[in-house]
């Protein structure tokens, strides 16, 4: 009698259960229950969107569920992080954060969006050396070569950028400044128009992100002349650093990270994290990226949010004394 009595009431708990797990909306039962749309603010074949497309479908495996990249470029960036900011804070909508979302809020006024107020940090994906690269026709085979030529030649070289505020652009600005030299900006719509025309030899230099120039690189068709990163960079073993090459503490890291709306469930944000990190320390795909010039930096929501604070305050300072401005 008392064993049936408590199956009885262990099948009405469960069944309570079941009833009040039913009734939760699809989200609070299982993270993720459909697939993950992966905003990327700038165009196809870029540093971010092949970043993004490598790791999208490791994660997507892991999870169970595919990881869709959706390019929204315009505005440096700006108009993906917006329509980002304004998604639903399910965990579905992510955004891709490069160096310019740590720039644009003290690049733009108003500002488009704020860091900490419209996102939740999800994951650091790693770093890439800015290396800068010169057009084989530049009479210069080394950094100090380069800077001679400029102190003889004012405002004969040109130097590409792919916006107003963006990492080439800013390591331009560092390099005029350290090195005390002329070299005229041309601010371009986009990293691929940049690349035409590097190639073709209308624009002389360009501080590139390494895994977007290291074909060209090594075919010859550009010449490395530094890296701008601490240590050498492993997939340009012979190309010097700012550092060894005369400009010590010249330091262009441009990063990418993983956000999402602001009020995003800790819960989605932590099971993409750990998607995130365990993808980026599989030995496969370690190598992979490694062969592009990544490196990968695995590490906590709050670690990427005092990262994303350090970054905006450290580039609103050069940004403010050199009176940049957007075109």
């Amino acid at each position: 009698m008392a064993l049936s009595r408590f199956l009885r009431q262990l099948s009405c708990a469960t069944l309570t259960a079941l009833a009040a797990l039913a009734a939760l909306p699809v989200a609070a039962q299982t993270f993720p229950a459909k697939p993950i749309r992966l905003v990327v603010p700038f165009p196809p074949g870029g540093t971010p969107d092949i970043l993004s497309r490598i790791i999208g479908e490791h994660v997507g495996k892991s999870l169970g569920q595919p990881v869709l990249v959706e390019n929204r470029a315009g505005a440096g960036g700006n108009i993906g992080a917006q329509s980002t900011a304004k998604s639903p804070a399910d965990g579905y909508t992510l955004l891709v954060c490069a160096f310019s979302c740590a720039v644009s809020p003290s690049l733009y006024t108003p500002a488009p969006f704020d860091l900490a107020r419209d996102f939740e940090p999800v994951a650091l994906l790693g770093t890439v050396p800015s290396v800068l690269v010169v057009h084989p026709g530049v009479p210069a085979g080394s950094l100090k070569e380069l800077i001679a030529y400029a102190k003889a030649h004012p405002g004969k070289l040109n130097a590409a950028s792919s916006g107003v505020g963006g990492s080439a652009h800013l390591a331009l600005v560092l390099l005029r400044n350290r090195a005390d030299i002329e070299i005229a900006h041309v601010p371009y719509k986009g990293a691929g128009q940049v690349a035409a025309d590097l190639l073709g030899g209308q624009v002389d230099m360009y501080f590139d992100n390494l895994p977007a120039s290291l074909q060209s690189i090594r075919a010859g068709k550009l010449r490395a002349l530094a890296v701008a990163s601490k240590a050498r960079a492993a997939a340009v073993p012979d190309v010097a650093t700012f550092s060894e090459a005369g400009l010590p503490d010249f330091l262009i890291t441009p990063w990418f990270g993983v956000l999402a709306p602001a009020g995003t469930p800790a819960g989605a944000v932590n099971t993409l994290n750990q998607a995130i990190n365990q993808a980026l320390q599989d030995p496969a795909l370690g190598k992979r990226l490694e062969e592009l010039g990544l490196v990968a930096a695995p590490g906590t929501p709050a670690a990427l949010k005092r990262f994303l604070a350090a970054e905006t305050s450290a580039w609103a300072d050069v940004i403010r004394k050199n009176a940049i401005k957007p075109e």
